[in-house]
């Protein structure tokens, strides 16, 4: 229907312009045929479309009310060369704007939201640059027209543009308030708007000056409009979410530029030519609402610029400052040449066991833990000073006077346990500005003091859980237990023979106390066999170490140890187990228990066989050097030998 009444319209358009000899029927009821199926759906839509209703209902009625003076113009004023003003069809005429204006308002307001006030501002600007532009040509007319005429006339005539300007300038007001962009809903209603005003425009100016004539080309842009706005109602409804945040484009500051030119430009030609005040007001008020606009832009510029630097000194997590803040805070509490500065703290803190928690629960649950300890901390630590987060686990906080119950207190709120995980905290603290001067400084000296704090804690830690894996591994069998401990003293003195550090030569020592550690998980029927084993006790027996691994590697300060006894059982050629390492590539670790393992073994007696004497166990680990072992460790092992206590009992 909608395709059948643009293909009249433009037959029409043509005929009126000159191509007489094409057929467009009896014009004087067949364009009120075509503004009817306008009107029909638009009211059709009204009907199918709960939510907006009473937009399409009011859009409908006013496009009826346009057709019912249209049908009384045609039917008694078509052939009236001058018309009387006003009459009944104006009464019809006169109420589409107002009752089209209603329903598009209420068509906007359920299609966009959260609509930010600069974009307000610029739906204003254009709307009153377009107003002043048609009041300059449209209204200037018709007042030099209707000079000393009837006042009555005057007044309907002036109706006409006025409505359209309010009109217009809601279409255009509505393009801004999207922000500058159209669907196909508003471009339909824009065409049909434009051509409603054109048409209306052409109309008084013509009609000022003598030149209308009913039936002419340009009385099909009113017809065309009842066909715009039924088209529109049938579009897909699109609802625009305007934000002040979304990304700017150059439509968004180009168009408010323009329309704020074109009311200058308003003023500029009334200077210079006498023009209405109405179109003066319009133009003046443009500009007044472009200063408004620049206003905002420069309240909103400010908040984003107050915005960016809280960005730049929080830690997007937590919420607590950063490392930056904490440099600037230290700068004025350090500043030497603040006259008032107070004795301070200065604490930071690196959480323990926080790998393991993430490794056991997932990065999403390790930072929902790092926001609540960051909550506990700023809370604890409120009135008395700033808390921070530096990354990763690693926390801060600037006390104004600390103390150690304040210390105490951050350490507490700096801690966690539950099914599965602990979660503690180790600390630095450093007195400002009597152990440090400079922000720097006091950064390295708590630091420092903080590692010191970490690696004691660590010791005890794994200390602890070693004692309890070898009392549960003396419970389950007392020789075992025995053979770790002397395992244990060859293997440190291999290490130290090799020159490998501190840290080294005690994850070698652990290693070897509990490289057996796995067995607890073999069946006594396996472990305690009196003879040898055969291929599928073997396969039993070789998952110990992954076991021993998996044990061992539940607490993370001992993960370095757990790597050494999964390898404990490899072979220099590559023959060994869990996974078949050779050379270079077994951890220097597992290659030195490895060593001190078989040696013991070898002296040791057992339920199907007597031990061997020291020379006859080192015999075996020579002749075995290159194959089963590393030659370099059974000639450290060797050396050590001769150093080691133990050697001498063994020999008894």
């Amino acid at each position: 229907m909608v395709l059948l009444c643009t293909a009249w319209l433009v037959l029409w358009q043509a005929h009126a312009l000159g191509l007489t000899w094409i057929p467009v029927g009896p014009v004087t009821w067949m364009h009120l045929v075509v503004m009817a199926v306008g009107a029909g759906l638009c009211l059709t839509r009204a009907a199918s479309q709960p939510r907006e209703r009473l937009a399409w209902t009011l859009i409908g009625l006013g496009l009826a009310a346009w057709i019912a003076g249209e049908t009384y113009f045609t039917l008694v004023l078509w052939d009236d060369a001058s018309p009387p003003v006003p009459s009944p069809a104006d009464a019809g005429y006169l109420l589409l704007p107002p009752l089209m204006f209603t329903g598009i308002v209420l068509l906007l307001r359920s299609r966009v939201r959260g609509l930010p006030r600069m974009l307000w501002v610029d739906g204003v600007t254009a709307a009153l640059a377009v107003g002043a532009i048609s009041a300059a040509v449209v209204v200037e007319a018709v007042l030099n027209a209707a000079a000393g005429g009837d006042r009555v006339a005057v007044i309907t005539n002036l109706a006409y543009p006025v409505t359209d300007l309010v009109l217009l300038g809601l279409i255009v007001g509505a393009v801004a308030a999207r922000g500058w962009r159209v669907d196909r809903t508003l471009g339909l209603m824009i065409a049909g708007v434009l051509s409603f005003w054109l048409s209306d425009s052409l109309y008084l100016v013509l009609s000022a000056k003598g030149q209308w004539e009913s039936g002419g080309p340009f009385d099909a842009g009113w017809w065309a409009t009842a066909i715009f706005f039924g088209a529109a109602a049938w579009q897909p409804a699109t609802q625009h979410v305007a934000s002040a945040t979304a990304r700017p484009r150059a439509g968004m500051i180009l168009a408010p530029i323009g329309f704020a030119l074109a009311g200058l430009g308003v003023l500029v030609f009334g200077s210079v030519d006498h023009l209405n005040a109405l179109a003066i007001g319009l133009a003046a008020a443009s500009l007044a609402a472009v200063m408004a606009r620049l206003m905002l832009t420069h309240r909103e510029n400010l908040r984003m610029l107050g915005e960016s630097r809280a960005e730049a000194l929080t830690d997007a997590l937590t919420g607590l400052g950063n490392r930056r803040a904490l440099t600037n805070d230290l700068d004025v509490v350090l500043d030497p040449h603040d006259a008032t500065r107070t004795a301070s703290m200065l604490v930071l803190f690196d959480l323990d066991g926080f790998k393991h928690y993430n490794d056991s629960f997932g990065h999403p649950s390790g930072d929902a833990l790092l926001q609540r300890l960051g909550e506990r901390l700023e809370r604890v630590v409120e009135g008395l000073g700033t808390a921070y987060r530096m990354g990763g686990d690693e926390f801060c906080v600037l006390l104004d006077a600390g103390d150690d119950l304040c210390v105490a207190a951050c350490v507490g709120a700096l801690n966690e346990s539950g099914e599965g995980f602990t979660v503690g905290c180790s600390y630095g603290a450093v007195l400002l500005p009597a152990e440090a001067d400079e922000p720097s400084e006091a950064l390295r000296i708590a630091d420092q003091r903080l590692y010191e704090d970490k690696r004691g804690g660590r010791r005890a830690t794994r200390q602890e859980t070693k004692e309890v894996m070898l009392r549960i591994l003396a419970e389950r069998d007392p020789e075992l237990s025995h053979h770790v401990a002397d395992v244990a003293q060859l293997a440190e003195q291999v290490a130290r023979t090799l020159r490998l550090s501190t840290g080294d030569i005690e994850h070698v020592r652990i290693a070897a106390e509990l490289h057996d550690v796995g067995k607890v998980a073999i069946p006594d029927e396996i472990l305690l066999k009196p003879g040898p084993l055969d291929a599928g006790e073997w396969r039993f027996m070789e998952r110990h170490t992954l076991i021993g691994e998996r044990i061992i590697g539940s607490s993370p300060g001992l993960a370095p140890v757990a790597a050494i006894v999964r390898s404990s059982h490899e072979r220099w050629d590559g023959r060994g187990y869990p996974d078949r390492l050779s050379g270079a590539t077994i951890p220097l670790g597992a290659r030195i228990v490895a060593v001190c393992d078989a040696f013991d073994a070898m002296t040791k007696d057992r339920s199907y066989r007597p031990g061997m004497t020291v020379e006859a166990a080192v015999t075996e680990l020579q002749r075995c050097a290159g194959s089963q072992f590393d030659p370099a460790v059974v000639a450290a092992f060797e050396t050590a030998l001769r150093l080691q206590p133990i050697a001498s009992s063994q020999a008894a």
